[in-house]
């Protein structure tokens, strides 16, 4: 059985192979979907081999775009009938007018782009309302391997090694608050965990997200 493709021993996370992968399945694809109006039309920035773009179009009915920097991924993508193109995320894209879409999706790919300033505002001007995912840099296992290791945060690298991994830019909640601060023009809407877990992990994580939270699933909102 071979690894899945974010795993350590399939790829390092800079430059994914997505060859010889049918599918890709993530813990937070349901949460994002049942925040997904039916037949809404929809881009995914980053969106690997086009599986959560699949799934939106088989329970939502959407009208699905996609964008991937990676060529094995966009193979794929197209193979599944998804119109998606080879492209980065983080510059003007320029082939897509405003409010084109109605929801813009990034969805775990923010902390591994050069510039996210400009993917958010991207975002903000492709569409009203934006999804956002990442992975909290904030979470207490973080903090405490790196007091009491001295190095960067194994738990945040999900089994890569610090010179491996695409993370090139990583952010607990209260950075991605401040970079929409910063970017203005956005609302928060809602967010979540995007990760399962027991009631009391999902109770710390409510309560203290900061700390207690993995993978943290924002909708967002353009305000005038």
């Amino acid at each position: 059985m071979k690894p899945p493709i974010d795993s350590p021993d399939r790829n390092d996370n800079r430059d994914y192979r997505y060859s010889g992968v049918e599918e890709t399945v993530r813990p937070e694809y349901d949460l994002i979907a049942s925040w997904i109006p039916d037949r809404a039309k929809v881009i995914d920035l980053g969106c690997g081999d086009g599986s959560l773009l699949e799934m939106l179009r088989a329970r939502k009915h959407v009208q699905g775009t996609g964008v991937e920097r990676s060529p094995s991924g966009v193979e794929q993508a197209v193979r599944k009938g998804l119109n998606v193109i080879e492209g980065l995320i983080d510059r003007p894209l320029i082939q897509f007018g405003d409010n084109q879409f109605d929801v813009a999706i990034c969805n775990a790919t923010i902390h591994m782009v050069m510039y996210p300033e400009t993917l958010l505002r991207e975002m903000k001007r492709l569409a009203q309302v934006q999804i956002v995912s990442f992975p909290n840099f904030g979470f207490y296992k973080n903090r405490m391997d790196l007091l009491f290791s001295g190095r960067v945060p194994r738990p945040h690298l999900f089994g890569y090694s610090w010179y491996s991994t695409g993370h090139i830019h990583p952010l607990s909640i209260a950075d991605f608050h401040q970079l929409l601060h910063d970017v203005a023009g956005m609302r928060i809407v809602r967010h979540e965990s995007g990760e399962r877990g027991n009631g009391l992990s999902r109770l710390l994580a409510r309560a203290f997200p900061n700390l207690f939270r993995v993978l943290c699933v924002y909708q967002l909102e353009r305000v005038e």
